[in-house]
């Protein structure tokens, strides 16, 4: 039986670290968080991609436990570093990346497989992390240790793509690094797509996240230009995803949220900035439109409540939805709280429904509502950032005086959509 640690516990490491259990791994989650480390060794799920019956099924086998001691994880075959990635002051922050390499290099041993999956620039694994595990352990990759690079495709909330049905492209140093990396993502998942080298996967990975972070800047630029036309945008785009070739669906709404869309295209632009001398002017303009569509929101709630003789200062605003895509409580990155924040500094009395968010992630000064016909009708002005299943829309077009809603999911006279 091979022991497998998965460094950190969120969305990406605990639903791989569940799904290797299920392979006959026997699994150690290194978490720095003692909070998530004491709930999930009760059975507490918080990722919801992983139920707690999952969780449990885990557990009864004996063979999955968390800990925030990097001394669990002595004598892995095989680590997978899922820890965040995020941009400090626009900078690439890769703290946690070498948090984990150098609490993991006293416990590396000839023969074993280190797997980065974070999302980062092209180089990160070999130019950086590799000399953090040699530097700690005695040991050098290729040739005692195996490294590779295996970019996350974690999809939250999404039902019909998951992490063993998700194509897995997996990259080693060297050949020997590729075949081991690619034998252990073979028993997690059913396909895996192998690659020449870690900077491949990791502009892959960095591909990937641009081409829609551009694509949806193109529409909700689009959005915009199109209302001040009078032409209906979603009209075009349902016309426009009828052919069958050299198109693909994107929509607009009140910005891009979670760690891939506002984070990692950032990556991208750095690296040619840091490496090339050359702006990446793609991903420069994509953050430039997506970044200022929380306050288009605001703007056009401003314009509507004004038509309805209202002032926003101290109108009652109903946020329907705050985590950044429908049917999960993920609020990394969410533009519904900086919808609520701009409303909140000028003067709205804001409150939010979100069934699927830990209130925690409530910003100060927003009240906590229910998504009921009795909230409704109290705004002024209901809008619609998340369009969870879960929210009964026909209610809401009908109980409310107003709806701005940003994702196509009511009509009527009193709606307008973005």
């Amino acid at each position: 039986m091979e022991k497998l640690v998965v460094v950190g516990q969120g969305y990406v490491g605990l639903p791989l670290a569940v799904r290797a259990v299920r392979a006959g791994f026997d699994v150690v989650g290194v978490e720095v968080d003692e909070l998530r480390v004491k709930r999930l060794n009760a059975g507490q799920s918080y990722v919801e991609d992983v139920g707690d019956d999952a969780l449990a099924a885990a557990h009864g086998t004996g063979r999955y436990r968390a800990s925030a001691d990097y001394a669990d994880a002595d004598g892995f075959d095989v680590c997978v570093i899922t820890v965040p990635t995020p941009l400090t002051d626009g900078v690439p922050d890769l703290s946690h990346i070498a948090s984990a390499g150098r609490s993991l290099a006293p416990y590396l041993r000839p023969g074993a497989t280190v797997v980065l999956e974070s999302t980062t620039y092209p180089g990160t694994t070999e130019e950086y992390l590799r000399p953090i595990l040699e530097e700690g352990s005695g040991l050098r990759a290729p040739g005692d240790f195996h490294l590779g690079y295996s970019p996350e495709r974690i999809d939250p909330g999404n039902a019909r793509w998951r992490l063993e049905n998700t194509p897995k492209v997996v990259s080693g140093l060297d050949d020997a690094a590729l075949a081991r990396v690619r034998a252990f993502y073979e028993t997690v998942v059913e396909r895996v797509v192998p690659v020449s080298s870690p900077q491949v996967a990791e502009l892959c990975k960095l591909l990937e996240n641009t081409f829609r972070h551009v694509n949806i800047a193109l529409v909700n630029e689009l959005s915009v230009f199109a209302r001040q036309l009078g032409i209906d945008v979603w009209e075009a785009i349902d016309a426009a995803s009828s052919k069958p070739f050299g198109y693909m669906r994107f929509t607009p709404g009140p910005g891009v949220g979670g760690h891939c869309l506002p984070i990692d295209p950032s990556y991208l632009s750095w690296k040619v900035k840091r490496s090339l001398g050359h702006n990446f002017r793609f991903v420069e303009l994509a953050n430039d439109v997506n970044d200022h569509m929380p306050a288009h929101v605001v703007d056009r709630l401003v314009l509507a409540l004004n038509d309805r003789r209202k002032a926003v200062n101290g109108s009652r605003v109903l946020l329907l939805g705050l985590s950044y895509k429908k049917n999960t409580g993920d609020c990394r990155e969410s533009p519904a709280l900086e919808v609520a924040r701009l409303l909140r500094r000028l003067g709205a009395r804001v409150y939010a429904a979100d069934p699927h968010v830990d209130l925690a992630f409530v910003a100060e000064g927003v009240g906590i509502a229910e998504p009921s016909a009795r909230e409704a009708a109290a705004a002024d002005a209901v809008v619609i950032l998340t369009d969870h299943d879960c929210f009964d829309y026909e209610m809401i077009r009908r109980e409310s005086a107003f709806v701005l809603d940003t994702r196509n999911r009511c009509r009527g006279p009193n709606v307008e959509r973005l």
